[in-house]
């Protein structure tokens, strides 16, 4: 099942769905309908949660006894990922295949406040328990019809939850799976955690004159007369609204809205009304922000035609067509959106970036200064007029070789403030076939730059074409409508390189529960493949994705490149063991894309990380390594919820050897981004990784290492992590060689593809013999290469 924009509902199956990797809690709500007549109490519940928690859009498990699935065409209008499942009773919430949290509802039940207290909760099976007429606990859960209403009284935590209508919150992991419990009551004492009363309050506490308590978050009908009136009835009948009505209601709301259940119940807009623009720009930025470029371009066109006093939907409109590569059209609307003082930084910023995109520098500066005056302020005009600036200078410096004695190399490039690891990357990867890693040698094609015609000659006039390294793979970081990857390149000019090309240590990015479209990708990939001489990707997790884009013909061309990154000890000596090093231990983190990481568990993660922080500190100095400026969120949320302060290293400052030079020197480096893991451990330092991305847990897979990562959604993280650690600093040495041994394994398959590429390029080889020729060996079909990779499979040590 899919919803109307065609994105697939948990359960089904997805090659961009990677949780198992990252251990990403899977969360869903179940409701038992046992028979029609409580079809309408399941849709008075949707409607519900939707209104009093619009941020919230999980999976929808409607337990049922064999209902005609049309019964449920009325529930999906109200929510886009409702999946019902044949069931033999309520019990079988117990049990729910594809979830690892389960919030047990009713059709008895409204929602009248906001869950996410729920969707925190990491242990047991919540409940909350029922006392009897006599004030004692009542092991069937029946509720006192008589009792006065407190939702701040003490709840009992031996009063059982109720089998058949009460909230329950399920850990999976435990229960004892072999033998799911046949009812709540069936639930081990062990394993039940009490929730305050007002997460499952009995309505018929309240019989027909009594309010409902302002903290009553849910609602429990169950057992009330249906003649019942008074505030409880009144305070459900808010919910049983019909479809326009609750559509209407749920678009009125303020606050944040989550993106899917937005889409659903906004789209398709009523016919023979005007939408307000405000929505349709919020709808187009939602699109944006899937990738689904064209949609939202097809939405702000329309509305915006003849408009020319919408600025912000000019400059949204102007950033989605420069995506589908439309750059022309692009201009046109992000000069429109220049004339409003409120947005005329932004639409100037986008101008530069597309302005240098097709090699304009001088309009890309005049465009950056254009919005430095609008705004002086403004960061992102400042750092393109200081990029454009540097490039306009040195203009006019020419190379002392001529372009046939150039590698060219298209990579990401950063400069300013921006990523350390893609600062030292394509260093790395230049490092991998010259001693001489500047421009003499080295053709710098940044992968954003559109290659036109010009720049197609550019590049057949080198000795050879490197693709790489990073995570070029990547639908949204720059995305452009040529490749649907990050080398914005049309695929007609792409089978028109003539120099050999090469792809190296590329990753395939995607996260967890990322889905795009990726038809341009894939179409673009399979060129791409069939014009390298050789393509090689960073992790073997990255293989097999790439691998299920392609046609049979093309998959033994896949091959497993590690990134240089993780080898830089065997590419420059001067990274030997350090004499003495620093008693630090570094921690990193990421934001970017923060709801993909972390989902309903960042405040848990950030709890843990201090336990595990407290903990360290007496052990070494706890510091902060920053690859950019937004990841020192971390410092400033761990000091304001948690009163820790940690001194923070800005990478993002420093240059290439000094970033390896502080990761040379440290003894530990715990890290989230995946080049604050491979840096270090390219540097023979250990690293710990907090997975929240697949390509960590990918890395740490290659190196037969996966005891060296913790999910940052692992429920014991701050002691695992704290204990990780401790016995990494206690045989410190041991923890050093075993990364060496690692390195060398990496580093033989390394050469092993670069004696390839040398018959390609027809460079010496750095690391041997300047004046011997190229070493050949013979030719080797991937699936032997990857089946050489197990030699890194040895027992791992005792940490």
């Amino acid at each position: 099942m899919t919803t109307h924009d065609s994105t697939p509902v948990a359960g089904s199956a997805s090659a961009d769905d990677r949780r198992a990797v990252t251990g990403k809690r899977r969360i869903a709500f179940a409701v038992y309908v046992a028979g029609a007549d409580e079809l309408p109490g399941l849709q008075a519940l949707l409607r519900s949660i939707a209104l009093s928690d619009p941020g919230l859009c999980e999976d929808v498990v409607v337990l049922h006894p064999g209902l005609p699935d049309t019964d449920f065409d009325a529930a999906r209008r109200l929510h886009p990922r409702l999946v019902p499942r044949t069931a033999a009773g309520r019990h079988e919430v117990f049990g729910l295949d594809g979830y690892d949290t389960v919030v047990a509802l009713s059709p008895a039940m409204v929602v009248l406040g906001p869950l996410d207290a729920l969707l925190k909760l990491r242990t047991g099976v919540a409940a909350v328990p029922r006392p009897g007429p006599d004030g004692a606990p009542d092991p069937h859960g029946t509720p006192d019809p008589h009792g006065t209403p407190d939702p701040h009284g003490t709840p009992d935590p031996h009063g059982a939850p109720d089998p058949h209508d009460g909230l329950l919150v399920i850990q999976r992991r435990d229960l004892d799976h072999s033998v799911p419990p046949a009812a709540a009551r069936d639930i081990p004492e062990s394993v039940l955690v009490p929730l305050e009363p007002r997460y499952d309050f009995p309505a018929l506490r309240l019989g027909d004159d009594l309010a409902v308590p302002e903290d009553v978050v849910v609602l429990n009908f169950a057992g009330t007369p249906t003649t019942s009136t008074g505030p409880a009835h009144a305070a459900r009948a808010r919910f049983d609204l019909d479809d326009e009505a609750f559509r209407a209601a749920y678009l009125a709301l303020t606050g944040p809205r989550h993106p899917d259940l937005l889409l659903h119940l906004a789209l398709p807009f009523p016919g023979g009304s005007r939408p307000p623009i405000d929505l349709v720009r919020r709808i187009a930025e939602i699109h944006r922000g899937r990738g689904r470029h064209d949609e939202a371009v097809a939405l702000l066109g329309e509305a915006v035609a003849g408009r020319p006093d919408l600025p912000r939907c000019h400059e949204t409109l102007g950033v989605c067509l420069m995506a589908l590569s439309r750059y022309e059209e692009a201009e046109t609307h992000l000069l429109l959106a220049t004339a409003s003082p409120d947005f005329a930084p932004r639409a100037y910023g986008q101008l530069a970036r597309l302005a240098w995109l097709l090699g304009r520098t001088e309009d890309a500066r005049g465009y950056a200064l254009a919005g430095l005056e609008t705004d002086p302020a403004d960061a992102n005009c400042r750092a393109w007029y200081a990029r454009t600036s540097e490039m306009i200078a040195a203009g006019g410096a020419v190379p002392d070789s001529t372009p046939g004695e150039q590698l060219a190399h298209v990579a990401l490039f950063a400069d300013g403030e921006e990523n350390a690891g893609d600062k030292v990357l394509p260093e790395a990867v230049r490092s991998c076939f010259t001693a001489d890693t500047g421009p003499d040698r080295w053709h710098q094609q940044h992968a954003h730059l559109l290659v036109d015609e010009a720049g197609l000659e550019r590049l057949n006039e080198r000795r050879a074409v490197i693709v790489g390294g990073g995570g070029l793979f990547l639908p949204d970081t720059a995305p452009n409508g040529n490749s649907g990857w990050q080398w914005n390149i049309p695929d007609d000019v792409l089978a028109r390189i003539t120099a050999p090309l090469a792809v190296f240590a590329v990753g395939y990015n995607v996260f967890d529960g990322q889905r795009y479209r990726r038809e341009r990708f894939a179409a673009s990939l399979r060129t791409l493949v069939e014009r390298s001489a050789f393509f090689g990707l960073r992790n073997h997790g990255s293989v097999a994705r790439v691998r299920e884009l392609l046609p049979d013909s093309l998959r033994e061309k896949v091959r497993y490149q590690p990134c240089p990154t993780t080898v830089a000890r065997h590419l420059d000596p001067r990274l030997a063991e350090p004499v003495a090093r620093e008693d630090t231990v570094l921690i990193n983190c990421a934001y970017d894309r923060a709801g993909l990481r972390f989902g309903h568990d960042y405040g848990h993660f950030l709890a843990e990380m201090a336990a595990a922080i407290r903990d360290l500190s007496a052990a070494a100095e706890v510091r902060y390594a920053a690859h950019m400026p937004a990841d020192e969120r971390f410092v400033d949320d761990l000091r304001r919820e948690h009163g820790l302060t940690l001194p923070v290293e800005p990478l993002y400052l420093l240059s290439n050897d000094a970033i390896r030079d502080l990761y040379r020197r440290t003894r530990l480096v715990i890290g989230m981004r995946g080049h604050a893991g491979m840096i270090p451990f390219g540097c023979g330092t250990p690293v710990i990784s907090l997975v929240s991305h697949p390509k960590l847990a990918y890395f740490l897979a290659d190196i037969d290492r996966p005891d060296w990562g913790v999910s940052v959604h692992e429920r014991a993280l701050g002691a695992r992590l704290a204990e990780r650690a401790r016995a990494v600093l206690a045989d410190h040495a041991a923890a050093v060689a075993d990364i060496h041994d690692r390195q060398r394994a990496l580093w033989s398959v390394t050469r092993d593809n670069l004696a390839r590429l040398r018959e390609l390029t027809g460079l010496p080889d750095p690391f041997g013999d300047p004046g011997a020729g190229p070493v050949v060996p013979a030719p080797r079909s991937a699936a032997d290469q990857d089946r050489a990779a197990p030699s890194l499979r040895t027992a791992p040590p005792t940490l």
